[in-house]
């Protein structure tokens, strides 16, 4: 409890010695923390067991059973591979073109989710350093407005010197806030960039999967009017 006590009393204590700055900057730092354990959370859920679920689509598309395949992705539509997949093997014998449309709409649909949050880490990026650099300057007004020549060098002089170096701790927090959200964001913007990869190889597999399935289907089609005719 004593410890939990000197550990507010040192933040609140750091606060006042920041300025009024600080207050937005924990506002924003509470911010990024909370985009932060969404997405984490978000990507773990969507990480997990990913590549078994496309191995399992792939697998009963490569053998044309589509209805397999639309019951595993169908299972697995909480993950967005599994939203993105189920999309064109929900329609009822589509043609190619639309199959592929299929998935370019899915896609486009689940990497927005994906970057959801994105702009929040932006913002908090750039104005995080920004904030911090103006609760610097309004201290440095604050201490010089008084100070005269003849101070230097004084006792009024070090208290200049005190004000001016408590100044910067604002600074120092925004470059702090906005160094930790710039890594996760990073971050983020890499796993986004793996799942791009992803969606396209397993989107061209299952599309090649189905063109040669529909080739098939259209030669025994064929095949069978033209015996038709024949009879």
């Amino acid at each position: 409890l004593n410890s939990n006590c000197l550990i507010m009393d040192a933040f609140s204590q750091l606060i006042q010695k920041g300025g009024p700055v600080m207050w937005p900057l924990l506002g924003l730092s509470i911010l990024s923390l909370a985009t932060i354990l969404e997405r984490l959370w978000f990507w773990f859920k969507t990480l997990k067991k990913e590549e078994e679920l496309i191995d399992r689509v792939l697998a009963a598309s490569g053998n044309h059973d589509w209805d397999r395949a639309a019951q595993i992705a169908k299972q697995e539509r909480s993950k967005p591979i599994g939203r993105f997949l189920w999309a064109p093997l929900n329609r009822t014998n589509p043609d190619p073109e639309t199959f592929r449309l299929a998935l370019e709409a899915s896609a486009e649909d689940e990497l927005a989710t994906m970057r959801k949050g994105d702009k929040t880490l932006e913002s908090i990026i750039a104005l995080a350093p920004l904030l911090g650099l103006l609760g610097t300057v309004l201290g440095l007004i604050r201490s010089l407005s008084g100070i005269k020549l003849g101070d230097l060098g004084t006792s009024i002089g070090s208290n200049v010197t005190l004000g001016i170096s408590e100044s910067l701790i604002s600074t120092a927090a925004g470059m702090i806030v906005a160094i930790g959200t710039l890594s996760f964001y990073r971050l983020f913007q890499g796993l986004i960039f793996i799942q791009v990869k992803l969606f396209r190889n397993a989107g061209n597999q299952l599309e090649l999967f189905y063109r040669e399935h529909w080739l098939k289907m259209k030669g025994r089609s064929m095949d069978d009017r033209d015996l038709d005719l024949m009879r």
